[in-house]
């Protein structure tokens, strides 16, 4: 997530499409989103930069699965709460 920080937006877009890892595509959602919420309300997608983006702990969803010998062995899905902050450049 450093590596868009203080990023045009269109450039971060850019950059997180050519990344070959797996939250990348999830960034790229959730950064066309923003641009998108930005543009609506009247701003310049062009002038648009990445001020702040944030990653936190979300809810984790706790399972059980069975296991042999008639044990249980548990499950956590982990979520995250990612959130996007645009600034117009000056």
């Amino acid at each position: 997530m450093a590596l868009v920080r203080d990023k045009d937006a269109l450039a971060a877009e850019a950059l997180l499409n050519n990344l070959n890892k797996g939250p990348s595509k999830y960034l790229v959602k959730i950064l066309k989103q923003a641009v998108a919420n930005a543009k609506v309300k009247g701003f310049d997608a062009d002038k648009l930069y990445i001020s702040r983006i944030i990653c936190d702990v979300g809810p984790s969803w706790k399972r059980f699965k069975a296991a042999a010998f008639g044990r249980a062995t548990p499950i956590r899905k982990r979520t995250a709460h990612v959130r996007i902050e645009l600034e117009l450049k000056t």
